[in-house]
């Protein structure tokens, strides 16, 4: 069996102008993802590499031209059973990139794209969580939102966003006004939302979900920079069970209703310090959580999220005794 592993950032897939955060953790997602992969018996792993990049990765490394990357992709799609696609949400790289693997006939390790369409735009699942009682913090769009009816501070981050690129935290309006007017000049990528700032411990939650099962894997605190900008750090983990336990429970009813999810689903939450616990956002992909998870896990995750995926049952996972922590 073939399996198609693609990561966006270091096929090339945002020009040569991507920012070193995110080709840092696209790499380090692929790397970690392949490796598992090509464990599992009777499995030959095809990735696609720009070709200015010096790694090779798979059993089948291909090598793409500037401008070639999306013909490439699909004419890959078709010699494999499975496809894996990891890329960020916005500028809908990760809804096309999914859509052109069922429009040539492939089938997709991952979420669905009308489910990533619906997670990857922060406004639209704030609506969904807002008709379904999930916590989720205030949140609007900037151009429409009104900041009167929620204290500062805020954040402020893109509609479609990924990897904390052009996320803000916001003390007033008139800081609000401001550097939207800056980043809008610089992100070209779409709106930008406005959301209530609620204090706690980052923490985020994966799930393997297949069509008959969800398990939420054991939950990982996320480090974030403390200069207002959120960037992502790296985590550790376990949390204490107490925490764990309502990270479990705000993920799990995050993702009920949301069909077409599948494979591994990350997601973001705050475990409020005043017991209330919120949701922030999905993503509908692998995130660099699986980095620290596969160490401390007794399976091969990657094999389970197939085994979840073709809808065969998997036990939950074990997990080895001890602490991690891992860096982006």
């Amino acid at each position: 069996m073939r399996i198609f592993v693609y990561e966006c950032v270091t096929a090339g897939g945002l020009g040569r102008a991507t920012p070193p955060s995110l080709l840092r953790e696209g790499h380090a997602m692929l790397a970690a993802v392949v490796e598992d992969i090509q464990r599992i018996r009777g499995v030959q792993v095809v990735t696609l590499i720009a070709e200015e990049r010096s790694c090779k990765l798979g059993d089948d490394c291909r090598r793409v031209a500037s401008g070639r990357e999306e013909l490439q992709f699909e004419e890959i799609v078709k010699e494999c059973e499975w496809t894996l696609v990891i890329a960020p949400e916005f500028g809908n790289l990760l809804a096309d990139r999914s859509r052109r693997v069922l429009n040539v006939g492939g089938r997709l390790l991952g979420s669905n794209p009308i489910a990533i369409q619906l997670t990857g735009d922060k406004l639209a699942l704030a609506k969904f969580w807002r008709a379904r009682c999930t916590p989720h913090p205030w949140t609007d769009s900037l151009d429409q939102g009104d900041l009167t009816r929620v204290p500062p501070p805020w954040v402020l981050k893109p509609r479609q966003g990924a990897g904390s690129q052009a996320t803000y935290l916001i003390e007033d309006v008139i800081s609000t006004a401001t550097i939207a007017r800056m980043d809008t000049e610089a992100w070209t990528r779409g709106d930008f939302i406005v959301q209530q700032y609620v204090v706690g411990q980052a923490v985020s939650v994966a799930l393997l979900i297949g069509k008959s099962q969800t398990i939420a894997l054991t939950p990982a605190r996320q480090h974030l920079s403390t200069d207002g900008r959120f960037r992502y750090l790296g985590g550790s983990l376990p949390l204490p069970s107490r925490l764990a336990e309502r990270a479990t429970r705000v993920a799990l009813q995050a993702v009920a209703g949301i069909d077409g999810l599948q494979g591994y689903v990350g997601v973001d939450l705050v475990l409020g310090d005043d017991g209330q616990d919120y949701a922030i956002e999905i993503n509908p992909r692998l995130t660099t959580s699986y980095l620290g998870l596969r160490q401390m896990c007794e399976q091969n995750l990657a094999e389970l999220m197939l085994h979840c995926v073709r809808g065969e049952k998997i036990a939950t996972p074990a997990w080895r005794a001890g602490e991690m922590q891992f860096d982006a």
